[in-house]
């Protein structure tokens, strides 16, 4: 009895857990607005972006990260690719190939937060506006698109996807991956 109840109090404490971290992830979102700003040396810019990373860590201490980290990690480590640049310029893809996850009908919370009506939007035209939205964003503060803009060699990905794959990140990911799966996703963000 006593057990049972314990359990049951990890799972409200989980479930509470995981709502805040949404807020706190929604919150981060809405202060996306700020990247331009920042790209363009403001301070205010400057300032809302601190505020998003200081809110952005405390979503994911609490829940951990996914394949995009996993996969950023890596590309840091053989490349020097700055982490934010490496997550940035995978996020899109990571977000196309979790959208056949539980995490999809989040994806048009995600929209609304970077700026899209999403009003009378089903749940796969959500996933394609919040996609659409954070390339758009990476468009226009400058972050590269493609693997080989920053030097990536292509022989190079299955060892990155065994990395990747081997990143603690990379077990926080709402869709199960494989080595494969990682590689196909550094193949269609390098071509």
């Amino acid at each position: 009895m006593e057990i049972s109840l314990q359990l049951q109090q990890k799972q409200v404490l989980s479930l509470q857990q995981q709502q805040s971290v949404e807020i706190l992830q929604m919150n981060t979102l809405a202060l996306s607005e700020y990247a331009r700003e920042m790209a363009e040396e403001n301070p205010v810019g400057r300032n809302g972006m601190a505020v998003a990373q200081y809110i952005a860590g405390m979503a994911f201490s609490n829940v951990g990260l996914g394949v995009v980290h996993g996969m950023a990690h890596p590309l840091g480590a053989h490349y020097d690719t700055p982490h934010g640049v490496a997550n940035a310029l995978l996020l899109p893809y990571v977000m196309e190939y979790n959208a056949e996850s539980p995490a999809a009908p989040k994806y048009i919370n995600i929209a609304k937060a970077m700026g899209v009506n999403t009003d009378g939007m089903t749940e796969a035209e959500g996933v394609k506006a919040a996609v659409e939205a954070v390339k758009q964003l990476s468009l226009s503060i400058g972050i590269p698109q493609k693997l080989n803009e920053i030097g990536v060699r292509k022989e190079d990905l299955h060892t990155l996807a065994v990395d990747a794959f081997n990143d603690v990140c990379t077990g926080g990911n709402p869709r199960p991956t494989s080595i494969e799966d990682i590689e196909a996703l550094y193949n269609k963000a390098y071509e």
